[in-house]
């Protein structure tokens, strides 16, 4: 009987430890609503704040606005592309992967299509 004691102690332990370590990823909370992103431009940071429908956004930044479609890879990966890109760097779509969630928000792992350098980021949700 003590032989078995041990697997035990061993895959209870796991299944803790695992435990501890899962992220929560309700994606579909993610999919429509108001956000805003934060990132560092020029030494300074500046926000954006973004309307997500169902397949598009439309982003607010600087006074501007800009519209992108997205198609969704699976529940909590996406792909961005401008409608009217007005040169060469916004005609690259940008695969968005989102790790983490919760109710402020989420966290996300991005990069444009092709690339190799993955960014991560934070969206927050607007009420």
């Amino acid at each position: 009987m003590n032989h078995l004691k041990l697997p035990l102690a061993i895959i209870g332990l796991s299944a803790l430890l695992t435990g501890c370590f899962n992220t929560s990823r309700n994606c579909e909370q993610c999919k429509t609503g108001k956000f805003s992103f934060s990132t560092e431009v020029g030494g300074r940071i500046e926000t954006s704040t973004f309307v997500r429908f169902k397949d598009y956004e439309v982003e607010y930044f600087q006074g501007k606005s800009d519209t992108s479609n997205i198609r969704w890879i699976n529940d909590c990966e996406y792909i961005l592309q401008k409608r009217n890109p007005k040169n060469r760097a916004e005609q690259q779509a940008i695969h968005i992967k989102i790790t983490k969630t919760d109710e402020m928000g989420y966290e996300f792992d991005y990069k444009a299509v092709g690339a190799e350098k993955t960014l991560k980021g934070r969206v927050n949700r607007v009420n």
